[in-house]
Protein backbone atom coordinates (compact mmCIF):
# COMPACT_ATOMS: atom_id res chain seq x y z
CA UNK A 1 0.00 0.00 0.00
CA UNK A 2 2.58 2.44 0.98
CA UNK A 3 6.23 2.35 1.90
CA UNK A 4 8.07 4.79 4.32
CA UNK A 5 11.54 5.20 4.59
CA UNK A 6 14.15 6.89 7.07
CA UNK A 7 18.04 6.89 6.58
CA UNK A 8 19.96 6.83 9.47
CA UNK A 9 23.61 7.67 9.33
CA UNK A 10 26.39 7.99 11.75
CA UNK A 11 30.13 8.26 11.99
CA UNK A 12 32.92 7.30 13.71
CA UNK A 13 35.36 10.76 13.24
CA UNK A 14 38.29 10.51 15.62
CA UNK A 15 36.71 8.99 18.24
CA UNK A 16 38.38 6.07 19.86
CA UNK A 17 35.90 2.78 19.22
CA UNK A 18 35.45 1.26 22.54
CA UNK A 19 31.99 0.84 24.54
CA UNK A 20 32.45 3.98 26.44
CA UNK A 21 33.76 6.67 24.17
CA UNK A 22 32.26 5.86 20.36
CA UNK A 23 29.50 8.56 19.83
CA UNK A 24 26.23 7.65 19.70
CA UNK A 25 25.60 10.60 18.13
CA UNK A 26 23.77 10.53 14.57
CA UNK A 27 21.22 11.54 11.85
CA UNK A 28 17.78 10.80 10.88
CA UNK A 29 16.78 11.98 7.31
CA UNK A 30 13.35 11.74 5.89
CA UNK A 31 11.97 12.08 2.91
CA UNK A 32 10.98 15.64 2.02
CA UNK A 33 14.16 17.06 3.50
CA UNK A 34 13.81 16.76 6.89
CA UNK A 35 16.72 15.92 9.32
CA UNK A 36 16.56 15.17 13.11
CA UNK A 37 19.55 15.01 15.42
CA UNK A 38 19.66 11.79 17.23
CA UNK A 39 21.26 10.15 20.24
CA UNK A 40 21.47 6.95 22.44
CA UNK A 41 18.90 7.31 25.45
CA UNK A 42 21.48 9.26 28.68
CA UNK A 43 21.42 5.64 30.37
CA UNK A 44 22.97 4.10 27.44
CA UNK A 45 25.55 6.98 26.83
CA UNK A 46 23.85 9.17 24.37
CA UNK A 47 23.34 12.63 24.38
CA UNK A 48 20.71 13.87 26.65
CA UNK A 49 20.30 17.50 24.54
CA UNK A 50 19.42 14.72 21.48
CA UNK A 51 16.28 12.80 20.62
CA UNK A 52 16.21 9.20 21.47
CA UNK A 53 14.68 5.95 19.89
CA UNK A 54 13.06 5.41 23.05
CA UNK A 55 11.50 8.81 23.13
CA UNK A 56 10.57 8.33 19.36
CA UNK A 57 8.60 5.38 19.96
CA UNK A 58 6.44 7.08 22.55
CA UNK A 59 6.18 10.11 20.11
CA UNK A 60 5.33 8.18 17.12
CA UNK A 61 2.89 6.13 19.03
CA UNK A 62 1.15 9.55 20.75
CA UNK A 63 0.74 11.40 17.28
CA UNK A 64 -0.30 8.49 15.45
CA UNK A 65 -3.22 8.37 18.33
CA UNK A 66 -3.63 12.01 17.96
CA UNK A 67 -3.51 12.43 14.34
CA UNK A 68 -6.41 9.49 13.99
CA UNK A 69 -8.56 11.04 16.88
CA UNK A 70 -8.59 14.44 14.91
CA UNK A 71 -9.94 12.27 11.43
CA UNK A 72 -12.59 11.04 13.76
CA UNK A 73 -13.84 14.05 15.14
CA UNK A 74 -13.64 15.61 11.87
CA UNK A 75 -15.72 12.95 10.50
CA UNK A 76 -18.10 13.51 13.15
CA UNK A 77 -17.78 17.09 12.69
CA UNK A 78 -16.52 17.98 16.18
CA UNK A 79 -14.53 20.78 16.26
CA UNK A 80 -10.44 20.33 18.05
CA UNK A 81 -8.77 23.63 18.47
CA UNK A 82 -6.02 21.85 20.85
CA UNK A 83 -4.67 18.55 21.64
CA UNK A 84 -1.91 18.18 23.85
CA UNK A 85 -0.48 14.55 25.54
CA UNK A 86 2.11 13.94 28.13
CA UNK A 87 2.71 10.21 26.82
CA UNK A 88 5.12 8.19 28.78
CA UNK A 89 6.74 4.90 27.42
CA UNK A 90 7.84 2.30 30.39
CA UNK A 91 11.37 0.47 29.34
CA UNK A 92 10.57 -3.06 31.25
CA UNK A 93 11.62 -6.70 30.79
CA UNK A 94 9.45 -8.04 28.54
CA UNK A 95 7.98 -11.83 29.19
CA UNK A 96 11.40 -13.07 27.30
CA UNK A 97 13.38 -11.17 29.80
CA UNK A 98 14.52 -8.32 27.70
CA UNK A 99 14.20 -5.03 27.62
CA UNK A 100 11.35 -3.62 25.87
CA UNK A 101 9.02 -0.70 26.03
CA UNK A 102 6.34 -2.33 27.26
CA UNK A 103 3.70 -0.23 27.97
CA UNK A 104 2.46 3.45 26.70
CA UNK A 105 0.37 5.35 28.22
CA UNK A 106 -1.03 8.36 26.32
CA UNK A 107 -2.25 11.29 28.20
CA UNK A 108 -4.08 13.54 26.14
CA UNK A 109 -5.83 16.79 27.10
CA UNK A 110 -8.58 18.20 24.51
CA UNK A 111 -10.01 20.94 23.86
CA UNK A 112 -12.73 21.51 21.59
CA UNK A 113 -14.75 24.81 20.20
CA UNK A 114 -18.07 23.90 21.12
CA UNK A 115 -19.78 21.17 23.28
CA UNK A 116 -17.40 18.53 23.92
CA UNK A 117 -18.33 15.03 23.56
CA UNK A 118 -19.29 13.39 26.64
CA UNK A 119 -17.45 11.02 28.52
CA UNK A 120 -18.76 7.76 26.61
CA UNK A 121 -18.49 9.40 23.24
CA UNK A 122 -15.48 10.85 24.13
CA UNK A 123 -14.30 7.28 25.15
CA UNK A 124 -15.63 5.73 21.93
CA UNK A 125 -13.55 8.06 19.88
CA UNK A 126 -10.59 7.18 21.35
CA UNK A 127 -11.12 3.35 21.20
CA UNK A 128 -11.27 4.22 17.43
CA UNK A 129 -8.48 5.92 17.25
CA UNK A 130 -6.28 3.42 18.94
CA UNK A 131 -8.03 0.29 16.81
CA UNK A 132 -7.18 2.34 13.77
CA UNK A 133 -3.85 3.85 14.58
CA UNK A 134 -1.23 2.60 12.61
CA UNK A 135 1.56 2.31 14.69
CA UNK A 136 -0.16 1.02 17.40
CA UNK A 137 -1.36 -1.57 15.27
CA UNK A 138 2.55 -2.50 14.18
CA UNK A 139 3.56 -2.98 17.90
CA UNK A 140 3.54 -5.36 21.08
CA UNK A 141 3.61 -2.68 23.26
CA UNK A 142 0.11 -2.14 25.35
CA UNK A 143 -0.85 1.36 24.77
CA UNK A 144 -3.51 2.60 26.56
CA UNK A 145 -5.35 6.31 26.83
CA UNK A 146 -5.53 8.14 30.01
CA UNK A 147 -8.09 10.35 30.04
CA UNK A 148 -9.32 12.44 32.92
Amino acid sequence: MSEHRATIEWELGAADYSYDTYPRDHRWRFEGGVEVSASAAPGYLGNESLVDPEEAFVASLSSCHMLTFLAIAARKRVVVERYCDDAVGHMEKNAEGRLAITRVSLRPRIGFRDTPPDAAELDRMHEAAHRNCFIANSVRSVVTVETT
